[in-house]
């Protein structure tokens, strides 16, 4: 038996120091849910999913205050300028349909709206309203 540590290539190495952009979407959507917390709203679900396969999309957070729905997607990148390029026209219509399909399902009679939270590495942006 060799008693030599393993070998780790600098690509692996690499990998476990910096977070992958899938661990940083659901940092981002946690500071998300904290700031929405903070400001009233309780979360109702977080990558809601209205089925697989469906050319639906997925919905980051789903909130609630008093009579008020908010369906909110959420971007982390190094500007808002780069926040609102990764939202393209059909992303938007597949979560138009995915917050209709919920709306429908859950019966929903109150008022809602899309709300764009942005995290940047200068802080967090709220645009209410903006799809």
């Amino acid at each position: 038996m060799c008693n030599r540590p393993a070998k780790i290539s600098m690509q692996n190495r690499m990998r476990s120091d910096y977070p992958t952009s899938y661990q940083t979407g659901l940092r981002a959507e946690f500071w998300a849910r904290m700031y929405l917390r903070l400001h009233g709203f309780r979360i109702i679900h977080t990558r809601y999913v209205t089925g697989r396969h469906t050319g639906r999309a997925e919905i980051d957070i789903i909130a609630r205050r008093k009579n008020l729905i908010v369906f909110c997607e959420v971007k982390h990148r190094p500007t808002p300028t780069d926040a609102w390029d990764a939202i393209t026209a059909r992303q938007n219509a597949r979560l138009r349909a995915a917050a209709e399909t919920y709306l429908m399902r859950t019966g929903w009679r109150g008022d809602a709206r899309f709300d764009v939270i942005i995290v940047t590495p200068r802080g967090i942006q709220w645009v209410k309203n903006s799809l």
